[in-house]
């Protein structure tokens, strides 16, 4: 039964049996079998095609989804407490500035804090972040821009300032992240206040840019913790953002629980909070 919900919770979640299968490391025919097995046991309908890509779920599989969760992370918090249980695998994805900038001063913490626990990180923008997440491609998730989901908890950290780095040469192009990014929506809103219609390269990697401007090449909008040594001008409150620690809204092993916990307090002791 475990392994029916453990697969009904990932098409769930992805709306999509081909995707799930590809999460489970399990061929499609099998997830739309157990499925059906699923469907058979409790004599109801759980999801319905609509067209040949689109899955849709009944309120039958809304009020599965709100149970399974609740099994299945008990179910995993008894394996952990057994003794002789294998160490937690904590899949961490962090933003770009984040990535670069803070994970260095956290991760020492955590690992010092659980050493039981097989950290692993990912660098992606922002929404990239928030997708890897509820596909349950990570663990836990740190992004710069305020998404939300009824499935993800967001909790915020800390301020970040975002500053000009060589905005007094017009001969110079504007170096712009990818449209998912975080600093992208505030490049943007730049350009639209002073009229900006100039050359633009973009650069889906936050460290090739400011690379760039070591090398007095482009012009453009960075986290203040990624400008140290570049000549920069603050841009003030419009154009400070937060950071954000994500997680699935669903009840979480203790020792996630108890990371999220730790980073709180690290965000807290060091940082500007909110």
């Amino acid at each position: 039964m475990f392994k029916l919900l453990t697969t009904f919770k990932m098409v769930y979640e992805t709306k999509s049996f081909s995707h799930a299968a590809d999460l489970l490391f399990i061929a499609q025919p099998t997830v739309s079998a157990q499925i059906k097995q699923l469907e058979n046991e409790l004599q109801t309908t759980l999801f319905v095609r609509n067209g040949r890509t689109q899955l849709l779920v009944t309120p039958q599989a809304e009020e599965l989804y709100r149970q399974a969760s609740k099994i299945l992370d008990e179910w995993t918090t008894v394996k952990q407490n057994l003794p002789g249980s294998q160490r937690l695998n904590c899949r961490i994805g962090a933003s770009h500035t984040f990535a670069c900038y803070f994970l260095p001063e956290l991760l020492p913490q955590l690992y010092q804090h659980n050493q039981q626990v097989n950290f692993s990180v990912t660098m992606l923008n922002s929404l990239a972040v928030f997708e890897a997440l509820q596909q349950h491609k990570i663990d836990l998730g740190f992004i710069e821009k305020p998404l939300s989901s009824n499935s993800i908890h967001r909790q915020t950290l800390f301020n970040d300032q975002l500053v000009l780095v060589n905005g007094e040469q017009p001969e110079q192009p504007w170096l712009v992240r990818e449209a998912n990014s975080g600093v992208y929506h505030y490049t943007a809103r730049y350009f639209a206040e002073h009229d900006i219609q100039g050359p633009q390269l973009t650069i889906a990697n936050n460290q090739i840019i400011v690379q760039l401007l070591h090398q007095n090449f482009g012009k453009a909008i960075i986290s203040e913790s990624a400008a140290q040594n570049l000549n920069y001008q603050t841009l003030g409150s419009p154009y400070q953002r937060q950071f954000y620690l994500i997680s699935r809204q669903v009840d979480k092993p203790d020792q996630y629980q108890s990371l999220t916990k730790q980073i709180t307090a690290w965000a807290r002791q060091h940082k500007t909070v909110v």
